[in-house]
């Protein structure tokens, strides 16, 4: 840290003063943001409890020393222990909603938020869609950003991870949900039996085993059991493909993302017509798949399960 704001200063210029900070340390970024200013602003609105998008006449009102000096201390944290910066504020914004986040959860950073926020259109007729399961679901933001868009629903939410669900169901009360979002703990679709859905939305573990040791540190501060997947990343996924059509109703849809395991899944089942989604706002690997077809290619899904 070489340099100090103006005390007591602006939030503006707290923010720009911490985006050289970080900018400087070489942080990585990916849990959220891409780029030291949108972190800085992360932390510096955290500190201020300013909300995710204040208005310019907050960002320019003078800001108290005690809270200069708060901020500053995020941003220390931030270089030192090199922790996503939701792990250091204890919260993450997805689809709009703000929620609990700990070292228990990966961080909500998924395109998925945008196609959740858009109703799943034009693969879905909202008005009919009464299920929803969300696999994996860490802290629970994917199954209450949809339980939002779709207010007819029931959605369970499904994870391995006592630990994860723990969280998932204090962000579940934060929101209201309690009547319509159900934490589940399952491994993928085990404890899940006689249950079907017209969605089943999925952000599974997908790194591959030797990749994770190249990830950035900020990365290792998650859960491993929330990224690594096997040798190929695939493992996971694989087994909602094989399982899926079991799960879903007529006319239902699989959407998983994949991330940086899309290349090897396309090669793994090169027949099948997976229709990779399109974000506006950022982000690939994110497929999806009617029920009609996962029937067609169940014969490759399973092959590929016992090889």
């Amino acid at each position: 840290m070489h340099s100090k704001p103006l005390a007591p200063g602006t939030a503006r210029e707290l923010v720009e003063w911490s985006t050289r900070q970080l900018h400087e340390a070489g942080l990585a970024f990916g849990h959220g943001t891409d780029n030291a200013y949108d972190e800085a602003a992360s932390l510096v609105f955290s500190a201020l409890q300013l909300g995710p998008s204040p208005g310019a006449e907050r960002l320019d009102a003078p800001v108290s020393a005690d809270t200069v000096s708060k901020a500053m201390q995020l941003v220390e944290l931030r270089i030192n222990t090199r922790k996503p910066a939701a792990y250091l504020t204890g919260e993450a914004w997805f689809a709009g909603m703000p929620f609990h986040i700990d070292e228990r959860v990966l961080v909500p950073r998924s395109p998925l938020a945008e196609l959740i926020e858009n109703r799943f259109s034009p693969w879905v007729i909202p008005d009919r869609v009464t299920r929803i399961l969300d696999l994996c679901t860490g802290s629970g933001c994917i199954a209450c950003a949809c339980a939002v868009a779709f207010p007819d629903a029931r959605v369970d939410a499904a994870d391995l991870s006592a630990d994860a669900l723990a969280v998932a169901d204090r962000n579940i009360r934060r929101h209201a949900l309690e009547q319509r979002v159900v934490p589940v703990e399952s491994d993928v679709f085990a404890a899940l039996g006689g249950r079907s859905y017209d969605i089943i939305v999925s952000n599974p573990p997908y790194v591959p085993r030797d990749a994770m040791s190249e990830l950035p540190a900020e990365y290792h501060h998650e859960p491993a059991i929330g990224l690594v997947a096997g040798g190929e990343g695939l493992d996971i996924v694989l087994q909602i493909l094989n399982n899926a059509q079991h799960y879903l109703n007529d006319g239902g849809i699989l959407v998983v993302e994949v991330g940086c395991s899309q290349q090897a899944l396309g090669a793994a089942f090169p027949d099948v017509p997976f229709t990779w989604l399109d974000f506006e706002y950022g982000g690939e690997g994110v497929f999806m798949l009617e029920r009609e077809q996962l029937v067609t290619y169940q014969p490759a899904f399973d092959h590929a399960i016992r090889d």
